[in-house]
């Protein structure tokens, strides 16, 4: 009998038979890095419909030393959920209940599965807003954001997705249900065990629920975008935002080879010689967002081809739709992209956003980026062939060097995609010797084995894929 067929009938000892994915199982092994020709293996995929079968499963991995990768949506740019030693995936798409919700407490209660989508729906129909906003929201999952950290265009105003959460329950080696935090908004009580499983893409713990803090949804949100010649006068309006003291709720930007891929869909006229993009969103109170709008037309405008600052719900949405494509649409361009998520502080984006062109030409691939300027993150991208492993290797390269300048900026390799497998053993890059041995130390504490999501997170530089 193959080991996956033993495997899955020692699973079906104690798990419900819908409980184990016998058909189907190839869509586990992968996520949006396919094209780079990451894909997994695994001897069998679980999505165990509560935390008890969670418990169930890690508690028999952990005792028959088999790895286990916690799996959201597949939405993530980091091969973050790609199992590189076999064992078992347990994906979380059957957690989907909301278990508690206090709309005039402003706060909810969800399980790990529950779709982003679903979850901002649930929101606004009581006049709230959970206001991160990552892409995928139709595929990616809350558990999979937390797990992440996942931003996104409104984390300028509001913060990344850790920002929202007030607690969280986590099934931890050797299969225990721990909880940490609740439906409060303080607690210093302890060490702060919800923020390490925050951002530890699962190779902590398995989160299966969380407590999140939900807002009141602004009155109004009024874009503004504004074209430039190019990346200086781009970035000096993006600076004179901040400079003017304007709270935007988000402060985007294209540069110009962003623009080429994109620009023929924007919804509206497109100035000739137009190299760069600013989009800045005013929110609040009616009068509050029409007069932050004003000023940032004319903050924006200093030096601008063109402003386009839409008013009608419908303008705003194909505005906001448009820039949800974009990265679709740089893929499109060359069939396959090499995306990296850098960031660095805000007075050096220019030179990141120059340098990640030059970093391109030297690997001879086409680049481009566009990104959260107001955070500094930048989604540095190489476009390739699909299943060019000539392209891919010298993209591979080209995201070293990516790397190397994140942190001679005085930045980070990652704001928002996390670690992974792309990024397996950079952070020696930025942190010291001492800082990375507490790093691999949490870890053994957390999962004394290794099999939470082995190979992910902590390796060093130097480590094969």
């Amino acid at each position: 009998m193959p080991a996956s067929s033993a495997l899955e009938r020692d699973l079906g000892s104690f798990l419900p038979r819908e409980s184990i994915v016998v058909e189907g199982r190839s869509a586990y092994l992968a996520d949006e890095t396919e094209g780079r020709g990451i894909l997994g293996r695994a001897e069998a995929v679980v999505v165990p419909s509560s935390t008890e079968e969670v418990c169930k499963v890690l508690a028999w991995c952990y005792d028959h030393e088999v790895p286990v990768v916690p799996r959201g949506g597949g939405t993530g740019f980091a091969g973050g959920a790609v199992p590189l030693d076999g064992g078992v995936v347990l994906g979380l798409e059957r957690l989907t209940r909301i278990r508690s919700f206090d709309p005039l407490l402003w706060r909810i209660c969800v399980e790990a599965g529950l779709r982003t989508a679903d979850l901002r729906r649930t929101a606004r129909e009581n006049g709230l807003v959970f206001p991160p906003d990552p892409g995928a929201a139709e595929q990616s999952q809350i558990g999979g954001n937390i797990a992440t950290n996942a931003g996104g265009p409104h984390a300028f105003k509001y913060g990344v997705t850790g920002a929202w959460v007030t607690g969280l329950e986590a099934v931890v080696p050797p299969g225990e249900v721990v909880s940490v935090g609740g439906p409060i908004r303080k607690d210093v009580a302890g060490y702060d065990l919800k923020s390490l499983l925050i951002g530890s893409e699962g190779t902590l713990g398995i989160i299966t629920a969380a407590w999140l803090k939900l807002l009141p949804a602004p009155e109004a949100a009024l874009p503004v975008a504004a074209f430039f010649g190019g990346v200086v006068d781009g970035c000096a309006a993006i600076e004179r935002v901040l400079g003017n003291g304007l709270l935007v709720a988000a402060l985007e930007y294209l540069d110009g080879a962003s623009l080429e891929a994109t620009g023929a869909a924007f919804p509206a006229e497109r100035p000739r010689g137009a190299a760069f993009l600013v989009i800045a969103e005013a929110d609040g109170s009616k009068e509050e967002a029409e007069s932050l709008s004003k000023d940032l037309v004319e903050v924006l405008g200093e030096g601008a081809l063109a402003v386009h600052a839409p008013t009608e719900p419908t303008a705003i949405a194909e505005l906001w739709r448009w820039r949800d494509g974009v990265s679709i649409a740089v893929s499109a361009s060359r069939g396959g992209k090499v995306s990296e998520d850098i960031v660095v502080p805000l007075d050096r984006l220019g030179e990141a956003i120059e340098e990640t062109l030059a970093i391109g030409r030297r690997h001879g691939l086409p680049a481009c980026s566009w990104g959260h300027a107001g955070d500094g993150n930048l989604h540095s991208t190489f476009l390739v062939p699909p299943a060019d492993e000539e392209e891919l290797a010298r993209a591979k390269s080209a995201a070293e060097e990516l790397f190397a300048l994140a942190v001679r900026l005085g930045g980070s390799i990652s704001g928002e995609h996390g670690v992974g497998i792309v990024k397996r053993g950079q952070l020696a890059r930025q942190w010291s010797p001492r800082a990375l041995e507490l790093h691999a130390e949490i870890k053994r504490t957390f999962d004394p084995k290794g099999l939470l999501n082995p190979g992910k997170k902590v390796a060093r530089v130097g480590s094969g894929p």
